[in-house]
């Protein structure tokens, strides 16, 4: 993705973190902070009653995939476009899920 600033145009990178099945509230990036950025989580389901995911920005939960009988198995992409407002972003899965987290992260 490039950006335009100014007349010059910057190719934008992202960090990427992975977060496995029966995670509670890891943080992306080694701190985290106000002002982080998630642009895309990538979720794994493999067992639909507990392939639950929230995101998480400081105390504000924002559920992403609830787990239940009609929950499709596969991968499921969710774009974002996020900056943290209130502390660090962080994941919850449930048992059965896994998700690949893509943005910009304090170390």
């Amino acid at each position: 993705m490039a950006i335009f600033e100014g007349n010059i145009f910057t190719q934008c990178s992202y960090d990427y973190e992975t977060v496995a099945a029966s995670q509670t509230g890891q943080v992306l990036g080694t701190t985290g902070a106000i002002g982080d950025r998630i642009e895309r989580v990538i979720i794994t389901s493999n067992t639909a009653a507990t392939a639950t995911v929230s995101l998480l920005d400081g105390a504000t939960s924002i559920p992403l995939l609830v787990g239940a009988a009609t929950t499709p198995l596969g991968i499921v992409t969710v774009d974002l476009g996020l900056m943290s407002v209130s502390g660090a972003w962080s994941i919850t899965t449930g048992a059965g899920a896994t998700v690949v987290a893509i943005g910009r992260f304090s170390d």
